[in-house]
């Protein structure tokens, strides 16, 4: 079909260690950069807790980046609803001064 994208098996590097990803053909410099991501973030969790087995470094890693991540879009919900409270005060206020228009 062509309306498939194509796939292709991707080597990701984490902590020294190699992975085969299937990934569309389109995704795989994202796949490569999120890999980049998890290794730096895995990192610097290890060499700061030295007696941290990996399974708990690979845990502490996806907890750290999933509270980023919760962060990131609560800012991002906070910024789009304030624009939505700014574009309603803005009806609100040309709705007045017509409103004072017309009772002149």
């Amino acid at each position: 079909m062509s309306g498939v994208p194509k796939t292709a098996a991707v080597t990701v590097r984490v902590l020294d260690k190699d992975y085969q990803v299937a990934c569309p053909e389109d995704q795989r410099e994202a796949l490569l950069a999120s890999a980049r991501l998890v290794d730096e973030k895995m990192r610097d969790i290890r060499d700061s807790r030295k007696m941290m087995g990996i399974d708990q470094v690979a845990v502490m890693a996806a907890l750290n980046m999933a509270h980023d991540l919760l962060q990131a879009e609560s800012s991002d919900v906070a910024e789009g609803m304030g624009e939505k409270f700014r574009n309603l005060q803005n009806k609100v206020d040309v709705a007045i001064r017509r409103g004072r228009q017309m009772e002149l």
